[in-house]
């Protein structure tokens, strides 16, 4: 997976911007699927490469009016990490290209399972 410049993006809420990984073209055996095939499948799997800050949360309403408000939004932040190889349902995401390379955008609720690798990018 080659590192993007990621400083510009800003993902929002409760999405993660996801780098999918291209399914095998081939079965086993040694068959060569048709693209048609490759698109029925359901679930898809990718490295996680943003996540927005998670899901917004009301700001308690405050009994006192002279106190100094603060409008900060909280979040309740999302499992999914950078570098998570995530699988997700298909259905759900919205593809995207940004400096030529196919991403996917995908709502946190949309994602199955993930699977972390501590030592995977020491």
């Amino acid at each position: 997976m080659k590192p993007i410049n990621t400083r510009k993006l800003i993902v929002v809420g409760d999405k993660v911007l996801i780098k999918p990984v291209e399914g095998d073209e081939k079965t086993s055996t040694g068959l060569y699927l048709p693209p048609g095939v490759q698109e029925k499948e359901k679930v898809q799997s990718g490295y996680v490469v943003k996540t927005g800050p998670g899901y917004a949360i009301a700001n308690p309403i405050e009994d006192e009016p002279w106190k100094e408000s603060k409008d900060l939004v909280k979040y309740i932040p999302l499992q999914a990490q950078e570098g998570d190889l995530a699988i997700f349902l298909k259905r759900d995401s919205y593809e995207i290209e940004y400096e030529k390379e196919k991403y996917v955008i995908v709502s946190h609720t949309s994602i199955l399972m993930l699977i972390r690798d501590d030592m995977m990018f020491v």
